[in-house]
């Protein structure tokens, strides 16, 4: 069965995360194949990714990489992108790849 998956882009400036980007994918097989072929493609995919808002606070400033790595922690991280999610018409639980991208370069396994 076919599934849509999405390698997403934490564009990280200055120790903070100032915008998402996101490339998606439908593809079929095991969740171990579909996540090596998201890694696979990071720095591939990374030029044409479509380009998404980071979260900002009250008084308009970016989320410190240091707290979205505690969204993390706590698997609360995923609601910081429903926007990609709805952009890409993605079911509940969606296959994600997350590629930080530090001052521009970007950091794949």
């Amino acid at each position: 069965m076919n599934e849509i998956i999405l390698n997403i882009y934490l564009i990280i400036n200055n120790g903070l995360v100032d915008e998402f980007r996101a490339v998606a994918y439908e593809k079929e097989g095991g969740d171990d194949n579909k996540i090596n072929f998201l890694k696979n493609r990071a720095k591939k995919d990374f030029n044409k990714a479509y380009k998404f808002d980071a979260p900002t606070d009250e008084k308009g400033k970016f989320m410190s990489y240091k707290r979205f790595h505690k969204f993390e922690k706590r698997g609360m991280h995923i609601q910081l992108f429903e926007e990609i999610f709805s952009k890409f018409n993605v079911p509940e639980h969606p296959l994600i790849c997350v590629t930080p991208v530090v001052d521009g370069e970007i950091y794949s396994a």
